[in-house]
């Protein structure tokens, strides 16, 4: 593990990994991350397998640059078919539900990709350790990467990639514990697939001043692409053109979206990207690439910064 490289402590470096209190590397690959009292939790994909099924990991944060882990919320479990080594469970996802159960959605595959189900388990607290429930296509459909949305209202959304069928944006249950209906299903733009109609991958949304952001990468594997966003006045669209949000050609800064998370403080709210630099030859060491975007008025900027940090309190970003 000598080659990795990381970021001093308490600061958040793009591309240099993220030293957890114990000494590991921290692994917070394809990330969910959610505000809980004073301090944020993530779940990420432990790697440490590969790409086959390694745990969900999940730490917490009182900045988003310091994590402390607490093991696995969702461990291999050769028992449970879906767990069992070998498989492939990726985007793990969190929202608390209306009732307070911590309810997990996740991509549960097979190696060759071939299952393309969402997965669902929940827990009484953000560490867990969680109970898995079930897979399903939602309402039929393949999904692959996935994002997940919790409204003002409570309302609670997954967003699915359905290749050549599109991005959709389901309503769940109440309880977030099913799949209800789909509200709106979205394409890439023709010039970005020549080989035919596809969704995004990797989606996130948030809501900023009344208005849904929605943002997705384009299908390109392990390589990484200039990702893009689009914008509704309701998770129901209509959703605008998509637009790049980092400077084109950059391929977001040699990074796949997987969440923007909104920091609420009492001077200002502040959105951090988080994104994955993904080294096909070490998973494990792969590298985030974590930034601060400006999200006003329509539009959403990616900001590059080799160092900062962020204070949670204030949402100040330094």
């Amino acid at each position: 593990m000598s080659s990795h490289v990381f970021a001093p402590r308490g600061v958040v470096a793009p591309g240099r990994l993220f030293e957890d209190d114990g000494g590991r590397v921290a692994q917070l690959h394809g990330v969910g991350i959610q505000r809980h009292g004073d301090r944020f939790y993530a779940w990420g994909e432990d790697k440490t397998n590969g790409g086959t099924f390694g745990g969900v990991a999940c730490y917490s944060s009182p900045d988003l640059a310091t994590w402390t882990s607490h093991g696995h919320a969702l461990a291999v479990t050769p028992d449970v078919p879906d767990l069992a080594p070998g498989r492939v469970i990726e985007r793990p996802k969190v929202l608390r539900n209306p009732g307070g159960t911590y309810v997990m959605l996740l991509h549960v595959d097979s190696a060759d990709y071939g299952d393309a189900r969402v997965g669902w388990a929940v827990a009484e607290r953000p560490e867990g350790p969680y109970t898995y429930l079930r897979s399903e296509r939602p309402l039929g459909n393949i999904s692959r990467d996935i994002g997940v949305f919790a409204d003002d209202d409570g309302t609670g959304y997954l967003l699915s990639e359905d290749r050549e069928n599109g991005l959709h944006v389901y309503r769940l249950a109440d309880d977030y514990l099913s799949v209800e209906e789909i509200v709106s299903t979205t394409l890439a733009p023709p010039s970005d697939h020549p080989a035919g109609p596809h969704g995004y991958e990797s989606p996130t949304m948030i809501k900023a001043d009344g208005l849904y952001y929605l943002f997705g990468s384009d299908l390109t594997g392990w390589s990484t692409n200039d990702n893009k966003y689009a914008t509704a006045p309701s998770p129901a669209g209509p959703w605008s053109e998509w637009r790049d949000f980092a400077p084109p050609g950059s391929a977001t800064y040699d990074s796949q979206v997987s969440v923007v998370v909104p920091v609420h403080g009492s001077e200002t709210t502040s959105y951090v990207y988080v994104g994955d630099r993904w080294d096909s030859g070490d998973l494990f060491g792969s590298a985030p690439v974590w930034l601060p975007m400006q999200v006003s008025d329509g539009r959403a900027e990616l900001q590059w910064r080799d160092a900062w940090t962020i204070d949670t309190t204030t949402g100040v970003i330094s």
